[in-house]
């Protein structure tokens, strides 16, 4: 269909209006209606031209939103569309690997469609039984970064006393579940008393506490690891990162994997009890699932497993419509979202 006259048809986008210091605001984002989008990919660009079904909001966009070239990914330009993970469906391909019809998964824009000219990293699924949503969750970036980290920084054993933050985030249900599939002890913490009962009730914890309830953290640490922590599953940072490490085991192990409770990334709140790395002899690790995507096909072979097997559930926070998602976005840094927090801008 390259190069064949196609239709033109509106495109709504989401874009960022200014770099953002601290938390964003529904404000830093605009919806752009009005704009014309041809249903081709231009011949010889070897693009895609996708119509987006589902985008992810994940905790990293913040950092992608501030003037800082020194992350390990580029930040989003203002005035022009924010991107993200998505689910997509081809509409017109110039590349020969790709056709129309094919549903794929990858960065895409915050768009009704759009025309990814860099897709290396796309990948196609093969539809059954999941919902395409997973795909950016379960069987995504937020699926896979539990993975790798639990496996390839935490090594667990059978027996292993394991704390998760956020744990009923989009990463953090899924590292409590698989280190339950380990034989562990686990213990999550979240943010309402919704989510613990979550934590207990669906994905099978052994314990959970809502940290705002808690006027001592690490006095709610030693309630729930007397004998201390194995392994901390580190997404937040901050207080509780600090109170964690009072409470690890010899030989220990923690995995850095997010920060979602420094207000201002500019102005990070800093942490005092690192002289237990030493007395502790404690390794702490930060990690990327980029650096692990050699291990992406056995992840979706066990995940796939799991997930049909009854052994995993996932929960899903789904927001209707492309206009919903700033309001989605900023959710997250609220704990507005219960489950992975994903945009349905069409079903088909």
């Amino acid at each position: 269909m390259a190069g064949e006259t196609a239709a033109l048809v509106e495109n709504k986008q989401i874009v960022l209006k200014n770099f953002v210091e601290g938390i964003p605001k529904e404000t830093d984002m605009e919806l752009k209606v009005g704009n014309k989008i041809e249903l081709k990919a231009p011949q010889g660009s070897g693009a895609l031209l996708v119509k987006n079904l589902y985008l992810s909001c994940d905790p990293y966009m913040r950092g992608r939103m501030r003037c800082f070239h020194g992350s390990y990914i580029r930040p989003f330009s203002p005035g022009s569309v924010i991107e993200g993970f998505g689910v997509a469906r081809v509409v017109d391909s110039d590349d020969p690997d790709f056709n129309p019809g094919d549903l794929v998964t990858g960065m895409t824009g915050w768009e009704e469609y759009s025309l990814i000219r860099k897709h290396e990293q796309l990948r196609k699924i093969q539809q059954d039984d999941i919902p395409l949503s997973f795909y950016v969750g379960l069987l995504g970036m937020p699926g896979f970064t539990a993975y790798a980290g639990l496996h390839e920084i935490c090594a667990p054993r059978k027996g292993d006393r394991l704390f998760v933050s956020a744990a009923s985030g989009a990463v953090g249900q899924i590292v409590g579940q698989l280190a339950k599939l380990h034989g562990c002890y686990v213990v999550g913490s979240a943010g309402t008393n919704q989510k613990v009962d979550l934590l207990k009730t669906k994905f099978g914890f052994d314990g959970a506490f809502n940290y705002k309830e808690e006027p001592d953290l690490d006095a709610a640490l030693k309630r729930h690891f007397p004998q201390g922590i194995d392994i901390y599953f580190d997404n937040v940072g901050g207080a509780m990162l600090d109170a964690a490490l009072l409470n690890m085991r010899i030989h220990g192990k923690i995995a850095i994997c997010g920060m979602v409770s420094q207000q201002s990334l500019s102005n990070p709140q800093g942490i005092y009890n690192l002289f237990t790395l030493i007395s502790k002899r404690v390794r702490m690790q930060g990690f990327l699932q980029s650096d692990y995507l050699h291990l992406f096909p056995c992840f979706l072979e066990d995940i796939i497993s799991h997930y049909k097997g009854g052994k995993i559930v996932y929960i899903e926070d789904i927001s209707q419509q492309l206009e919903s998602a700033p309001a989605a976005l900023v959710g997250l840094f609220s704990g507005k979202n219960v489950g992975k927090q994903v945009i349905c801008v069409a079903r088909e």
